[in-house]
């Protein structure tokens, strides 16, 4: 047995000392058991109160407690400790015993396992071919139902012909209908009443047997026995459209509302709502346009009647009213389910489109700009009218999204209108504001002087061209923005017409561009008018002009009005920066036909230097020579009609003054 670890021996300090685990308060070994201890910041924390040698120390003495601890543990269970392999007697024999059982336990678990296995296949395959039956069950049970719908299908087609067809339609000969009294004539009609509702009937209830034969087949693709019953299914579907078609083009005829309603759910049953639309535009629709808008070989005298529509339209809407209400009213009504049908887009506005192509091919021309405004104004109104027969707002959204109203739109070319009408007005404003001089509206046509209060043909020209933009017969609401844009540009161009002519005279540039040529050779008068049509165009535009296009635009938002207000008088206030600038040309004007005068005070010096002549007794001609032309220019006739009184005290002293200037100069 091994000896113990002997302890090291204690020095006196140890013997007569403090306990080893005394320790001052400050150090804590407790801390150094924490998870999160950290030597770094436990120094930190303690080199701030206590020096390094001192913790030095004191961690040097715990150590030397935990190494005495230490030995102290293993001296104290040292015995046991080297005991234990005494103790340990026979262990292989132990562990042999305990095999066994262990190896016993473990086959039986192998054999259990295996069993289970065997079962656990078994109850897959039985639930694999219990899936399979099911399927094949399913499929078959599908293949029964389809046979058996077939049949039905069959069956019931071939009870058509035995319910007798429409007697107008020649079943019955015309001298057995001769032979019939009055009584039996309204018998028949009762009976033909009787027969188009039992038929519709019975066609819904094939097309409700129809749809379920489409979900059976649509089931049930590619397998054989769907692809050898194809040919029937195709024969009874092609009988059923037929037959339908009869009845439908029968229920129109008659007006017959329950024979009608009867085969609009037929259709709506087997999804073939475009045959139902074709059939009621080639039945009804298409010979009642016809008679309004003739083509081809029938149109021999629609030269006479030009490429107009809105006469054509209001036929259509009285034929509409008369003719195609009933339809409209029963695939319209509430709780119907004939909502999915669109006898107005693809019916009504379809034949209508077709016809106008056809017919009057010219209407959609923009070439004439004035037709075809009144054209595409008609249309819309013919629009309007048809959305009238809308239930609701999604009827309303419906009829708008569907193909044909698009392609309808798409035949108005609203952007070439535009350009023609911008050549048309922009150019008439331009011919005139490159002439070389000033018209005045007197000198001109007869008609222009109708615009009082203007004097310049320039100014009537574009007074016209803004009116035009926003006349009924030029404007297309949906391009409202485009003809604002347009009547800023032309007051653009009149101020810049009007700036670039000031500045060729104030440079006396005689070589200017054309347009500006006015400005060089205008005189006094001509100023005059032309800055009493600026305040007058001002005034206009800022007034009654602007609340005539608020009022036209007075269905956009409140922020588009605004925008427009401000854009609008914009343009106004770029008239009225002009002014001044005219003013001064008119004192630039009047002071240099002042000074003529004065260029010959240069000669008096000269009379009286080197001659006996006597001294002047009589007042100097050259002052009033110098106010000859403001005396003219104020008391000219034309410039009281037209001069304000205010602004004539307002640039006066302009004027006194400039002159003052340029005689003292």
């Amino acid at each position: 047995m091994a000896d113990p670890i002997p302890a090291p021996p204690r020095s006196a300090t140890d013997l007569f000392s403090d306990p080893l685990d005394a320790h001052p308060l400050w150090f804590k070994p407790a801390s150094f058991l924490s998870p999160d201890f950290d030597s770094e910041s436990y120094i930190s924390e303690l080199r701030t109160f206590v020096p390094f040698d001192t913790l030095r120390s004191e961690l040097n003495n715990y150590l030397s407690s935990l190494n005495h601890e230490l030995i102290d543990l293993i001296n104290r269970d040292y015995a046991d400790f080297v005991n234990l392999s005494t103790k340990l007697v026979d262990v292989d024999a132990v562990v042999v015993r305990m095999r066994a059982p262990l190896v016993e336990l473990r086959e039986k678990i192998e054999q259990f396992r295996g069993s289970v296995q065997v079962s656990l296949v078994a109850i897959k395959n039985r639930l694999k071919q219990r899936s399979e039956a099911a399927s094949a069950r399913e499929t078959l049970e599908l293949l029964l139902d389809t046979f058996h719908v077939v049949s039905k299908v069959e069956k019931l087609i071939k009870e058509l012909p035995s319910v007798p067809t429409d007697w107008s339609n020649g079943d019955v000969n015309l001298s057995e209908r001769n032979s019939l009294s009055n009584g039996v004539s309204v018998q028949h009609v009762e009976d033909e009443t009787s027969i188009r509702e039992t038929q519709s009937m019975l066609l819904e209830r094939i097309a409700s047997e129809m749809n379920r034969l489409k979900f059976y087949v649509t089931h049930a693709k590619n397998l054989p026995f769907i692809e050898n019953m194809e040919k029937r299914i195709q024969n009874a579907s092609l009988t059923v459209d037929a037959s339908l078609g009869h009845c439908f083009v029968n229920g129109l005829e008659h007006r017959d509302a329950t024979a009608i309603y009867n085969c609009l759910r037929a259709y709506a049953a087997i999804d073939n709502t475009k045959n139902a639309e074709e059939i009621f535009r080639i039945t009804v629709v298409a010979p009642l346009i016809q008679k309004i808008i003739r083509h081809g070989s029938s149109a021999v005298v629609a030269g006479s009647s030009g490429d107009g529509l809105e006469n054509d339209y209001q036929l259509i809407k009285e034929c509409i009213d008369k003719d195609c209400q009933f339809l409209l009213e029963i695939s319209s009504a509430e709780n119907s389910g004939l909502h999915v049908f669109d006898f107005l887009a693809n019916s009504i506005l379809k034949e209508v489109l077709s016809a106008v192509q056809k017919g009057k091919p010219g209407a959609f021309s923009p070439g004439r700009p004035t037709e075809f405004l009144k054209n595409y104004k008609s249309s819309l109104d013919f629009l309007a009218y048809l959305e009238g027969y809308c239930p609701s707002r999604s009827a309303v959204a419906k009829f708008r999204s569907e193909a044909i109203y698009t392609e309808f739109m798409k035949q108005w070319n609203i952007g070439v209108y535009f350009s023609l009408r911008f050549q048309e007005i922009a150019g008439s404003l331009d011919s005139v504001l490159t002439t070389s001089s000033l018209v005045p509206v007197q000198n001109s046509d007869a008609g222009e002087a109708n615009y009082q209060g203007l004097t310049l043909k320039q100014s009537v020209t574009l007074l016209e061209s803004l009116r035009s933009c926003w006349r009924e017969d030029v404007l297309v609401l949906s391009c409202s923005d485009r003809f604002l844009r347009l009547s800023l540009q032309l007051l653009s161009r009149y101020s810049n017409w009007l700036s670039s002519g000031l500045t060729a005279r104030k440079n006396h540039n005689t070589s200017t561009s054309s347009g500006c040529e006015w400005a060089v050779s205008a005189v006094i008068d001509d100023f005059i008018f032309v800055v009493h049509d600026i305040r007058y165009l001002e005034e206009h535009v800022q007034g009654d002009y602007l609340q005539h296009v608020l009022q036209l635009l007075s269905s956009c938002s409140p922020d588009v009005l605004e925008s427009v207000r401000q854009s609008i008088l914009l343009g106004g206030q770029s008239l009225k920066s002009l002014e001044p600038l005219v003013i001064k040309a008119v004192v630039e004007s009047l002071v240099e036909k002042s000074v003529e005068d004065l260029r010959q005070m240069k000669g008096i010096t000269a009379t009286y230097r080197m001659t006996n002549k006597p001294l002047p007794v009589r007042h100097s001609p050259y002052v009033s020579g110098v106010l000859r032309p403001l005396k003219a220019f104020w008391m000219g006739r034309e410039l009281q009609d037209i001069w304000p009184v205010k602004l004539g005290m307002k640039y006066s002293f302009v004027l006194q003054l400039r002159l003052l200037t340029v005689i003292m100069n």
